[in-house]
């Protein structure tokens, strides 16, 4: 029998606040396991549902391409400015110090150089994701290609079926075969098989008429960078992928901005982040009705459940809907409880 010495009955029920139900913010994960969706949130921020990659796998079929000539001198004094970092083990294990804590997304599959017609490209074990403690796998499709097409989609579906028996997401990643062009209908055709087939996030090239490629796959789509453009044009590029649907963006290579410019970007995406979020604390309490309003208004910035009993006399409210109304104000994050019957002003 366990021992029932010190043993305290349990009181604090949270009667006056009701239980929080989680809204996912990864696109089309909602009914994915715990562990998937803790993977999705180190690469795609809880805040936004949006995420920046940093690829530089280039080089296993490219070889030392330019940039990527020297990864310990190009590429880590860079990775603390993305949300992931997509690479090969043999570049994790080799040229990225463990202590750079970036969620990894780990390419998963390989095959022959440039130097030859690209072949049938073979999957790396998952265990070897698992010891990397890769947060997703990325996996190349190839829609359009004959040669190809059926093996890609293969290779995706068993890298799908071992990421949901081990809770890692994988990555589909399109190519561009020879039997498909460059425009939002074969990317759509690309990115919804990739969804269709398992794939929690498919990463796909921007083209006119984006929306629609965005709109019709159930998942997040990051953008890939494409051929070199200057660096404002690049992120041009972004920002309408963005507005058009896009979850983030995953460049590399060809796409690489000096740290100067990249801490600039960013520092004007916290400032346009922070006018959204105050838009947004504005509109919350605009819309609170005028009884509630005025009840919050009666309080201090930290308060009890007896002050706002008292609060709620002084306007009209009976306890009960005092109560009601703390609850509907914790939900909507007007105001946070601090411990039983204290709260606090977040607006």
């Amino acid at each position: 029998m366990p021992d029932m010495e010190g043993f305290r009955e349990a009181s604090n029920f949270g009667f006056d606040q009701a239980q929080s139900v989680e809204n996912f913010h990864v696109k089309g994960a909602a009914n994915l396991s715990w562990g998937m969706k803790d993977r999705l949130s180190r690469i795609f921020n809880p805040k936004t549902g949006k995420a920046v990659l940093l690829a530089f796998d280039h080089g296993f079929i490219m070889g030392p391409t330019s940039g990527l000539e020297r990864i310990d001198l190009s590429i880590v004094p860079l990775t603390q400015y993305a949300d992931c970092l997509m690479c090969t083990r043999g570049i994790l294990q080799s040229s990225i110090p463990a202590a750079t804590n970036k969620p990894i997304c780990l390419r998963s599959d390989a095959g022959s150089s440039i130097l030859t017609e690209l072949n049938r490209n073979v999957l790396i074990d998952v265990e070897d994701a698992i010891r990397l403690n890769a947060s997703a796998m990325a996996v190349m499709f190839a829609a359009g290609d004959e040669e190809r097409e059926a093996v890609t989609a293969a290779n995706l579906v068993k890298a799908v079926d071992l990421g949901n028996r081990y809770g890692i997401p994988v990555m589909g990643v399109t190519a561009v075969g020879k039997q498909m062009a460059r425009d939002a209908r074969y990317f759509a055709l690309a990115s919804r098989m990739c969804a269709e087939n398992g794939a929690a996030i498919v990463k796909t090239y921007y083209c006119d008429g984006f929306e629609r490629v965005a709109a019709t796959c159930p998942v997040p789509i990051v953008i890939a960078g494409g051929k070199k453009v200057p660096e404002l044009d690049a992120l041009q590029l972004c920002y309408k992928a963005v507005q058009d649907g896009a979850c983030g963006v995953d460049m590399g290579r060809k796409d690489f901005v000096d740290i100067d410019s990249i801490k600039s970007a960013i520092a004007l995406s916290d400032y346009f982040e922070s006018c959204y979020a105050d838009i947004q604390k504005y509109m919350l309490v605009e819309g609170i009705e005028p009884q509630k309003k005025e009840l919050l208004d009666c309080l201090s910035a930290t308060f009890t459940t007896a002050d706002a009993i008292q609060a709620g006399k002084e306007v009209g409210l009976s306890e009960r809907s005092v109560m009601y109304s703390l609850v509907s104000l914790t939900t909507n994050k007007i105001i946070k409880k601090i411990k039983r019957g204290e709260y606090e002003k977040l607006q």
